[in-house]
């Protein structure tokens, strides 16, 4: 879960207490690579991919991506990562304060190029939605991939992801950490 979501549980400041541990790292690093290896057949290799991670909780994943598929392929030029911050395309900006998490940085063309969008946990699909505003600010993709560690459930808007690393149906109530350490499921308290 993104620090942005542990500040604004109300009373702005929850803490995540855990319940249940899902994945750990060495679970986790196989869903990495077994995500890389399905871009890389889906695309039939990684000439025109770059991968953009959401800040903040997907941009780990989006590093982690990159570094398996530059392995898997012996690639000598790394795969080009970017870091993409939804902010101010939210749907809910005018619901709850929004705050920039850190600056979007995507130092390459993204037009023409398979984008794949690394996040950490899929819920409703409206940070998606806005990332997908925010990625066509930035150029014209040939096409857009969406890989995701975590898909919970719940979707409010039509999305899907091409790449998961865990499907785990979750209730509302509950929330999901994911991070390069692990994933666990548990739940927000007031503090």
């Amino acid at each position: 879960m993104a620090e942005r979501e542990r500040l604004r549980t109300p009373p702005y400041g929850g803490v995540f207490v855990v319940r249940n541990q899902v994945l750990d790292r060495e679970a986790v690093a196989r869903a990495v690579r077994r995500m890389a290896h399905e871009i890389i057949e889906r695309n039939e290799g990684t000439d025109n991919v770059v991968i953009v991670g959401l800040q903040t909780g997907g941009v780990p994943f989006g590093e982690a991506i990159a570094a398996a598929l530059d392995e898997i392929e012996g690639r000598e030029q790394p795969i080009p990562v970017g870091r993409l911050d939804v902010a101010f395309y939210r749907d809910d900006i005018n619901l709850r304060p929004v705050l920039p998490e850190a600056a979007t940085d995507i130092p390459f063309d993204i037009s023409r190029k398979i984008v794949v969008l690394a996040d950490d946990v899929l819920f409703t699909g409206r940070t998606i939605r806005a990332a997908l505003d925010a990625l066509m600010a930035q150029g014209r993709p040939r096409a857009v991939q969406l890989a995701v560690m975590v898909d919970r459930g719940h979707r409010e808007l039509p999305i899907r992801p091409d790449y998961v690393g865990k499907n785990l149906p979750t209730r509302r109530d509950e929330a999901v950490n994911a991070t390069l350490d692990g994933v666990q499921l548990g739940q927000m308290e007031k503090v």
